[in-house]
């Protein structure tokens, strides 16, 4: 019951407040104290709703006389969270499903509606197994029509389906190694003695993917800073960057901070590393997660990535330029992404080509400058560049050492359904020695 009424205030928040599922899942599952089993259960059935939201509402349509919209919206929100668990949760009893979905009805709505509730639920239970067929792949998949056609364009017909199908998967928890303070094997043990599993990813070095963890911050390996959670994707960067001892290195959007940890690791803690953001909040969790990790050569600070900073010039061997986007590459982490309005994605580029401006004034003859994105949108990623190189003849896009076999001639992009990865873009601009006197 606790987890179900948890899920309930969440998808609530969601509709109510504009909130985002996995903010929404944090404030209510620590205000609700549930123990790791419920709390568990609340983020599958949070997860699953939002993920499987238009295709629930097509079976849900066929059992009502009238139409989804007219309905109460927290009847609405009941009867998805019910669906959820007849369709997709095989260890949830449909009864027990029912019957909680008319509790919710009861106290939330009004005894109508609950057997409303109650009618809709069972006989989508009865009827579960001759289910009609989804029309497309946008209702099959849960993402909006503009979308999924935006997607099209983005990775091709062939590939359309895979990457909905990946978006609506649970990706493999990933965290990255210390190397600081331990090693992957040392690491390993630790958290398996914890009742972790714990497994070498498959091409990511340094990496482990890990199960039955719940949450990792109860962790002593991660109280010992030992270890942090970061997609293998975004690890890339760092490699792709080359970041090495002694450098000196700006990441110039850094929240939450992973990109900045990833350089400090592979710097081995020694040279200058600059790790800044926009937002004032997030300084402190940067530092934060410095603090924890023993990291020593981060400074960070509040800094707008498209103000020019005059003592900065020319200064750097390596940026790390992890553009704000509109993250149409993590939306299996972020589901409700899918909703929102991608006609904002129009002005996107215009800002991206404005910081990659200013950020590439900082690197030194010779040095380079790492571009990315969680996005797989074109405009956004080579669009950007192609416009900076145009304007800039003194950069060149320059070949990446990767652990994951892809060709690339100075950018890649990502995929999850490809790579196992979030949907990802990088780009490695080299400016040509002795560009400047």
């Amino acid at each position: 019951m606790a987890a179900r009424d948890t899920a309930l205030s969440v998808l609530i928040a969601c509709r109510t407040k504009q909130a985002w599922a996995d903010g929404a899942l944090k404030e209510y599952l620590a205000r609700d104290r549930l123990d790791a089993r419920e709390a568990a259960l609340a983020s599958r059935l949070v997860y699953g709703v939002v993920q499987n939201r238009l295709l629930l509402d097509f079976y849900l349509a066929s059992f009502l006389r009238g139409k989804l919209k007219d309905l109460q919206p927290v009847v609405l929100d009941v009867l998805r969270l019910g669906a959820c668990q007849i369709l997709f949760f095989d260890k949830v009893p449909d009864s027990a499903a029912v019957n909680e979905a008319v509790n919710q009805g009861k106290r939330l709505a009004n005894p109508r509606a609950a057997s409303l509730i109650n009618g809709v639920l069972r006989n989508l239970s009865r009827q579960k197994n001759a289910l009609p067929e989804p029309p497309d792949l946008a209702t099959r998949y849960s993402c909006p029509k503009a979308l999924t056609e935006l997607l099209g364009r983005c990775v091709g017909a062939e590939k359309l389906e895979a990457l909905l199908r990946t978006q609506n998967e649970a990706p493999a928890m990933t965290v990255q190694v210390n190397t600081l303070r331990t090693t992957a094997e040392t690491l390993t043990a630790k958290l398996q003695e914890q009742g972790i599993e714990a497994r070498p990813h498959p091409w990511c070095p340094d990496c482990l993917e890990v199960e039955g963890s719940g949450s990792l911050e109860r962790l002593d390996a991660f109280r010992e800073g030992l270890f942090y959670v970061q997609d293998p994707a975004a690890r890339l960067a760092a490699l792709a960057a080359d970041v090495r001892p002694g450098m000196t290195v700006l990441d110039c959007c850094a929240a939450p901070g992973g990109k900045s940890f990833a350089a400090a690791i592979a710097m081995e803690n020694r040279g200058t590393l600059l790790s800044r953001d926009l937002h004032a909040h997030k300084i402190k969790l940067i530092e934060t997660g410095a603090a924890r990790l023993g990291i020593t050569i981060l400074e960070a600070g509040v800094q707008d990535a498209s103000k020019l900073v005059g003592e900065w010039i020319d200064r750097f061997d390596r940026v790390i330029c992890d553009v704000p986007c509109s993250g149409l590459g993590v939306i299996r982490k972020k589901p409700d992404i899918r909703y929102k309005d991608i006609g904002q994605i129009d002005g996107l580029p215009e800002v991206q080509r404005r910081i990659l401006e200013t950020q590439s004034a900082y690197v030194k003859s010779g040095g380079a400058l790492l571009y990315s994105t969680c996005t797989i949108v074109p405009e956004e990623n080579g669009g950007v560049i192609a416009d900076f190189l145009r304007a800039h003849p003194d950069f060149h896009r320059e070949p990446m050492e990767l652990p994951i076999e892809t060709d690339n001639d100075g950018e890649v992009t990502l995929l999850p359904c490809d790579h196992g990865t979030d949907g990802f873009y990088l780009c490695l601009l080299r400016r040509k020695p002795c560009a400047k006197t």
